[in-house]
């Protein structure tokens, strides 16, 4: 089947540029480039509420540039990339990754993913774009970013083909994966049958379209997800990512979302705002395939259990209102879909693959991920804390106000209500009386529970010292409840707040 779906968006595609004159002449190689250089000096305490001395402070920096070639009037190379981005004192150093698949317990390979991050080149994306003049359509083929509504379904930047007709209707293909890395897609089995390894593919099919009403610009879109290599007993999320996603997540072998977002911009009487409701349901189907069935979850407390289908949910909201020239107030609500049983029933899923760039909190959940653009584990959500990401088994209140008292200088705030939309059980490891022995280990599920998660304030300070050079102070301190404790640790005996500090410097050009 995921053959079949790529050889008919391949061939719709093709068709469609191949119908459609270009008419292009050549005016002239054109080049662009824009970019930014950040640096920012961080620290961090109590990550883990006491439980551990959690005592990181770190700065890092990155310099990333976008540049594209124009060949003529229709046709553009684009890529983007990441020059000298890594940790200040970590020069190259060798963060003792087995590539062939393995990792050393503790070791930045957990956290980062084989991103070269220190001070070396990464290459984010690199594309073609042909633009057809007579249908006013628009091919993209390469890598190159993907993303859905408030970037909480879908974020990343895959390799594809996206075509769209006058900015309006957008038709995407992406090849998520390519199995094991290797060319063929050929299960290897051992001699009663039983499949060892699958190279089996991961695809991506998306469809969206954009108007607007008034005052409102949405977008109606809908994805559809289908990993074919799962026979092995893994499937590619979140198994193969290599890093660690929030605890207890469901393997995904298919997806299909819906979704609506709406932003509104209402600028005679100061009203901003972003709006968004997202539909999921697939398949695990690890469950029962080639009589696989896990009894038990492991000690990394990597994936759930469930009956094989996945629903899930999301709800945001997000409305602002400039009350005058310098002060304007905000409000968010988010919720979304929970587990309440992650030994049974059917699993929980809020997104597909995200970078992270969902905004709403400093400490509980906090911009860029380490795993897919960045390279710090910032709040808890990151790889190392395995705290929840977006809104996923979250419910969310937040009151946030802005005040620029200077032209060059504006203070914000926010204060956060967090709880659990399925209440989280707490956990213990089971070494069967062997601690130093790990094959045998294994996650229980304790009868404890908790939905409250706790409470965050945080703040921001931005000094723009000349036009392009920004100045930004941002922090704060998230205070736990039993919740977050039973996520996070297991157990909630331990309560102490979480806390956040951060100094960054940004150069935009």
């Amino acid at each position: 089947m995921s053959r079949r779906l790529t050889t008919i968006v391949a061939l719709t595609l093709v068709a469609l540029i191949l119908s459609t004159p270009a008419m292009a002449t050549d005016t002239g190689k054109k080049f662009h480039y824009s970019g930014v250089y950040s640096a920012w000096f961080q620290s961090q305490r109590n990550f883990q509420f006491g439980a551990s001395d959690y005592n990181d402070n770190y700065t890092v920096q990155m310099l990333r540039l976008k540049l594209s070639f124009d060949a003529n009037e229709y046709l553009t190379a684009v890529t983007r990339f990441d020059i000298g981005q890594g940790w200040w004192g970590v020069d190259n150093a060798d963060r003792t990754v087995d590539r062939a698949g393995g990792r050393v317990p503790g070791s930045g390979s957990q956290l980062f993913d084989f991103k070269d991050t220190n001070f070396l080149m990464h290459v984010d994306q690199a594309y073609a774009l042909l633009r057809l003049a007579d249908m006013r359509l628009h091919v993209r083929i390469g890598r190159i970013n993907y993303s859905l509504g408030s970037k909480l379904l879908l974020d990343n930047n895959l390799d594809g083909i996206q075509a769209d007709w006058e900015n309006r209707i957008f038709l995407n293909y992406a090849k998520v994966s390519e199995g094991i890395d290797g060319l063929s897609d050929n299960k290897i089995t051992d001699d009663t049958g039983k499949v060892l390894v699958d190279g089996g593919d991961a695809h991506m099919l998306d469809l969206i379209y954009k108007s607007a009403f008034k005052k409102l610009d949405y977008q109606i879109f809908g994805m559809y997800y289908i990993d074919d290599s799962y026979h092995d007993g893994v499937s590619y999320l979140p198994n193969n990512l290599n890093y660690f996603r929030s605890r207890f997540a469901p393997m995904v072998t298919d997806l299909w979302t819906f979704g609506l977002t709406a932003n509104l911009k209402d600028k005679d009487n100061g009203w901003t705002g972003t709006f968004e409701a997202d539909l999921l349901f697939g398949k695990d189907d690890v469950q029962t395939t080639d009589g696989i069935i896990r009894t038990t979850i492991d000690a990394r407390q990597m994936n759930d259990i469930n009956n094989g289908d996945l629903t899930g949910y999301n709800i945001y909201a997000k409305l602002n209102n400039d009350l005058s020239q310098k002060f304007n107030i905000g409000a968010i609500f988010g919720m979304g879909s929970g587990d309440d049983d992650v030994t049974s029933g059917d699993g929980n899923i809020n997104k597909l693959r995200t970078s992270g760039f969902f905004y709403v909190t400093e400490v509980w959940e906090d911009s860029i991920m380490p795993d897919e653009e960045g390279i710090t584990p910032q709040g808890l959500g990151a790889p190392n804390i395995r705290g929840y990401r977006e809104l996923e088994n979250t419910t969310l209140f937040q009151f946030n106000a802005l005040w620029r008292f200077h032209p060059s200088w504006k203070l914000f705030g926010s204060y956060t209500y967090l709880s659990a939309t399925q209440a989280v059980h707490g956990w213990h490891v089971d070494n069967n009386g062997t601690p130093d022995d790990a094959t045998d280990d294994f996650t229980v599920i304790d009868p404890e529970s908790s939905s409250t998660l706790g409470q965050e304030i945080d703040g921001r300070l931005d000094y723009q010292v000349v036009k392009n050079l920004t100045l930004t102070w941002r922090g704060g301190v998230f205070m736990p409840d039993d919740g977050a404790g039973f996520l996070i640790l297991g157990n909630n005996n331990h309560s102490v707040n979480a806390w956040e500090s951060k100094f960054m410097v940004t150069v935009k050009f």
